[in-house]
């Protein structure tokens, strides 16, 4: 019989009986990005165009350049002896032909437009650049990346992120629009931290088309925004140094000076003194809630550890779908990852094949991802889920129906009720914060469209390794789990008595380094009804 090593100890799942418990060796337990890479296709095609345009100009400028060459030669002798030189018929027919055939040509060629077709190439691949907006959301990934993540800024600079194939740098202008862009937000905890490296590294010496009269005029106020007054003074000082006269900055410092003698005269009482430090030293917004907290932690891999007790009850498994006639000769890889509430991990459970499969049918279709709004029933976009989604039918490809029927062996439930087979891609910073599959009480119209009743359960595949990020985590209970190509989670959203089990909200974390796919199934009340009887307990 067959063994694969695993963290947890090790039982045969397949006729009722089991082998005795043992640990074996360690067994790995553990976006958007398709759009990017035509934007990357994109983008080389235009430098291929540019190079052929550099070329032809090149050629051109060679052509003027000799013709300027040979001529400099002619004129030079003509100059020096112009009646004898003309005294020669040849030169006065070669000069006549000159000036009314050959300098009208060289006309023609100075003027000629060589970058007809680089134009006409760029005007075609426009349409599918980003825009301000597109750009923007880039800014914010890297916002939100460096605060679930603890990323300073130097950091984030000069690249050194974990796992990155292909380093790259922010130059002070980087930074510098990083910055603006936290800016029109209103972040001003952000566009400190931002002008702030932009200032660093022109001071280090790097050259660049950043102004640090610019930087500090953000920089200022975006410190004052945030309580410290002397800070904002002292820039605002350092950039009256660089520009005297800068009308904006003499009046903040007028300004400045009248609140901080304000100051003075109130005498301020030690308690509304430290109030004031807390306000300086306060760098996350007003909404950042204890959940949000204890998600980034698990995000980082900083989540709770399981006591050994509770790691004892955890066991990898030849699991065979409760006899299921698929699976009994062959039966599938089966992990536990967490007890309550109980998720499990099929390891090779999805091929390469039939991956790359999912995904072309995907990619055509990939549009920003949507959530069910509670209110009105219907799919809408949503700020806290940042990626690009689709979906796929069993009647449109064999590997499709496959995957489906699969997921009914393995789940025992009915996929006939089931939603589509979701594909989703999350590039980088692409996240989906802390968030229930089922409906709650405070939403009974949440799924009425369906009419196939609640999310009784998920399955979710992994389609890709993620060099760093993209776990999906369980806040209230303090599991992590790490993205692994080729493996499926599982977990019941409800209790068999119907009720909602609040353990299993989860979230996806952003992709720090990497490109994430993901597909999901998410299965239904209805048809489950003799699969999984209802219990007598409500929490059973």
């Amino acid at each position: 019989m067959v063994q694969y090593a695993c963290t947890h100890p090790w039982v045969l799942v397949a006729s009722g009986w089991a082998l005795y418990p043992f640990v074996l060796n360690q067994f790995s337990c553990l976006l958007a990005g398709g759009h990017m890479t035509d934007l990357i296709n994109t983008e080389k095609d235009l430098v291929v165009s540019l190079k052929d345009y550099i070329k032809a100009e090149e050629s051109k400028l060679e052509q003027i350049k000799k013709w300027a060459e040979k001529l400099d030669q002619l004129t030079d002798t003509a100059t020096k002896d112009p009646e004898g030189f003309l005294g020669h018929p040849v030169n006065a027919f070669k000069l006549m032909k000159r000036l009314n055939t050959e300098w009208g040509e060289l006309e023609s060629l100075v003027l000629k437009d060589m970058s007809d077709g680089f134009i006409s190439n760029m005007t075609i691949q426009r349409q599918f650049f980003p825009n301000d907006e597109d750009q923007t959301g880039a800014a914010k990934a890297l916002l939100r990346l460096q605060d679930t993540y603890n990323l300073d800024t130097d950091t984030l600079s000069r690249g050194n992120l974990p796992g990155v194939k292909h380093k790259s740098f922010l130059t002070a202008e980087d930074c510098f629009e990083l910055g603006k862009i936290a800016y029109t937000e209103a972040d001003y905890y952000h566009t400190e931290l931002w002008m702030e490296q932009a200032l660093k590294q022109l001071d280090e010496g790097e050259v660049s088309s950043a102004d640090k009269v610019y930087i500090l005029d953000y920089l200022s106020y975006a410190v004052y925004q945030q309580g410290d007054l002397g800070k904002a003074m002292a820039l605002t000082r350092r950039l009256l140094e660089l520009d005297p006269e800068h009308q904006r900055a003499n009046g903040n410092m007028k300004y400045f000076e009248y609140i901080m003698a304000k100051e003075k005269e109130a005498n301020k009482s030690s308690t509304d003194s430290e109030d004031q430090q807390e306000k300086e030293t306060e760098v996350k917004k007003k909404d950042y809630l204890p959940e949000r907290r204890k998600y980034e932690m698990l995000c980082r891999g900083e989540g709770l550890k399981m006591t050994p007790r509770r790691q004892k009850r955890l066991f990898c498994r030849y699991y065979d779908g409760n006899r299921n006639p698929r699976y009994i000769l062959g039966p599938v890889k089966q992990e536990d990852e967490w007890d309550k509430p109980r998720i499990v991990r099929f390891l090779d459970i999805i091929s390469d094949e039939e991956i790359e499969t999912v995904k072309e049918l995907a990619k055509p279709r990939l549009s920003r991802a949507t959530v069910h709004d509670p209110e009105t029933g219907k799919l809408t976009t949503a700020h806290y889920r940042v990626s690009k989604s689709a979906w796929l039918s069993g009647y449109e490809s064999p590997v499709v129906s496959r995957i489906n029927t699969r997921i009914q062996d393995l789940t025992g439930l009915d996929v006939s009720t089931a939603e589509e087979l979701q594909v989703a891609n999350y590039g980088v910073g692409g996240q989906y914060e802390p968030h229930f599959d089922f409906a709650r009480k405070d939403e009974p119209d949440a799924f009425k469209e369906l009419g196939t009743g609640n999310r009784i359960a998920t399955w979710l595949f992994y389609m890709s390794d993620v060099s760093a990020g993209g776990a999906t985590v369980f806040p209230e209970v303090g599991a992590s789990v790490w993205p692994k190509k080729g493996t499926a989670v599982f977990w019941y959203n409800l209790f068999p008595s119907g009720e909602g089990d609040y353990s299993t909200r989860h979230a996806a974390c952003p992709v720090l380094v990497g490109n994430k796919w993901v597909s999901n199934k998410w299965l239904h009340e209805r048809g489950q009804e003799f699969r999984r009887p209802c219990t007598l307990s409500e929490l059973e």
